[in-house]
């Protein structure tokens, strides 16, 4: 009998792998968290049947969510990541001279998860510059400051992530950021959410000086075509010379293509322009 895993990206809308082997399924305390062996995508991570990573792509996002604000910034040393209990962003973020790390992640169970069946994704959470918050990312912000780059790796603007995407929610993040901060998040494809990406950038644009959006290709998330937006107090990304700083150890993000990632198809710039 085959056995296959699948996510309605939305109501018309479904992604579907063959896979070997149910790894791992628990109710937590927030969500259900599933991991499979895949045919052709390696180990795939869901929580409420949502796909999370697969080994075969995780690279792609979690690359650009940290590279791309790390090198604009140029100089981080602080930083948080609200959510990616995965790992895979702070495995990212020390590939840079960082003293601290701060991740905030709600659920200890997707950590453990992802310590077990993820190694070379959760890798770094045992660094010793890594600090690990069990609790909401949204409360946190409001009472912790002082950072230089604020990474929200978050799940989908459903259930605890909700708060995640609102302009009070960014108000906190700019109050806690130092003069020159950077945030970004990862908000979702406009290939099938449009309204919801146009939102986003808005409600940034009204908080941040600068607001850019850049885009990287992500396989076996919905519409494939995703979007970061990144909110910046005083560093303007199209204009900052990256040259200068070290090349890092990539399979995605390119220091050559860094300024490209900012130059949005027409039809994402014109529908965050409307």
């Amino acid at each position: 009998m085959e056995l296959w895993f699948s996510e309605y990206q939305t109501k018309n809308v479904k992604i579907s792998f063959r896979i070997k082997e149910v790894l791992y399924t628990k109710e937590s305390k927030y969500q259900k968290i599933a991991v499979y062996e895949t045919e052709d995508y390696g180990r795939l991570l869901t929580l409420d049947d949502t796909v999370m990573l697969t080994t075969r792509d995780e690279f792609v996002y979690h690359e650009m969510i940290s590279h791309v604000p790390m090198l604009t910034h140029g100089s981080a040393s602080k930083v948080l990541v609200i959510g990616g209990g995965d790992g895979g962003t702070v495995r990212e973020l020390l590939k840079h001279p960082v003293s601290e790390i701060h991740l905030v992640e709600i659920d200890e169970d997707v950590i453990e998860t992802s310590k077990k069946y993820f190694p070379t994704v959760s890798c770094g959470l045992t660094d010793p510059r890594v600090k690990i918050f069990c609790e909401d990312g949204i409360e946190f912000v409001k009472n912790n400051k002082g950072y230089d780059v604020v990474i929200v790796d978050s799940t989908d603007p459903i259930g605890p992530a909700v708060g995640l995407f609102s302009v009070e929610f960014y108000k906190n993040v700019f109050d806690a950021l130092n003069d020159n901060g950077i945030l970004v998040a990862q908000t979702e494809t406009p290939i099938l959410f449009p309204d919801l990406v146009r939102k986003i950038y808005r409600d940034m644009s009204s908080v941040f000086p600068f607001t850019n959006m850049y885009t990287a290709v992500i396989p076996t998330y919905p519409g494939a075509f995703w979007t970061f937006t990144m909110g910046s107090k005083t560093i303007d990304p199209v204009s900052k010379e990256i040259s200068s700083l070290p090349v890092l150890e990539t399979k995605y993000y390119s220091k050559e293509l860094h300024k490209s990632y900012f130059i949005l198809p027409p039809f994402v710039k014109n529908l965050i322009s409307e």
